[in-house]
């Protein structure tokens, strides 16, 4: 199993932890409301779970620019 963290404005992939056996409270899931978790947390058939989050370029690009908020994906 690994864990997958994807920027959910670009797709990048931010990082992976491979072949560790962790729990949601130390991955901080648990704090995630039920929304939350359904937007931000898949988990795929082979037993992987990729998690959306942001990338620092992303989040920097929408500091500068708030307006970026409206889209859903964004270039970089």
């Amino acid at each position: 199993m690994a864990i997958h963290y994807l920027c959910r404005h670009c797709g990048t992939q931010i990082g992976s932890l491979d072949k560790f056996s962790v729990h949601t409270e130390q991955l901080g899931l648990h704090k995630l409301s039920d929304q939350e978790r359904q937007e931000m947390v898949s988990y795929e058939s082979n037993g992987d779970i990729q998690i959306t989050s942001i990338c620092e370029d992303c989040q920097e690009a929408l500091e500068r620019s708030p307006a970026l908020h409206e889209f859903d994906y964004l270039i970089h």
